[in-house]
């Protein structure tokens, strides 16, 4: 489960997890939500990124933002793809967890990755994605910080 397009960092390090085992990946990713900008904010602040806390409300949110997240989605099973590994994907429409859990189900996955940036609220409260997974999906759950491209390009290079 991923939020936003891997960096090349973020493909190199899921694609070596585990060693020279081929692996595959069903990668969902969940178009930004309205209902987060908050969070989001207060998370950027966190992290003394005041720059991308005044700017959270220019992104594209909900439906604005599908088709962000599906150029995303594509750049991101590409990068995979090119790394070696098996990857499909889909965007997450509605109940991210549900959709998760029959994925694992559906796939026998051996564990879910969800890959994010620190959302500090969020975690405090365990409400972030991979502490409510863990309680639905059955399997490990590894939580991964993404990777801050150097160069902002680097996130939309195909």
């Amino acid at each position: 489960m991923i939020e936003k397009p891997l960096t090349p960092a973020d493909v190199d390090f899921v694609t070596t997890l585990h060693g020279d085992d081929q692996v595959s990946f069903v990668v969902l990713m969940q178009p930004r939500g309205a209902q987060d900008i908050l969070l989001r904010a207060i998370d950027d602040v966190a992290l003394g990124e005041f720059d991308d806390a005044v700017r959270e409300g220019e992104e594209p949110e909900g439906s604005r933002a599908e088709a962000s997240a599906e150029q995303a989605l594509a750049h991101t099973l590409a990068a995979l793809r090119d790394a070696g590994a098996e990857a499909t994907g889909k965007l997450v429409e509605h109940h991210p967890l549900d959709l998760l859990r029959s994925m694992v189900e559906e796939t026998g996955a051996d564990e879910v990755i969800v890959l994010t940036t620190p959302h500090f609220v969020e975690e405090f409260f365990h409400r972030d994605w991979a502490s409510r997974a863990r309680h639905k999906v059955g399997v490990p759950v590894l939580k991964l910080f993404s990777h801050a491209p150097d160069d902002p390009a680097q996130a939309t290079e195909g």
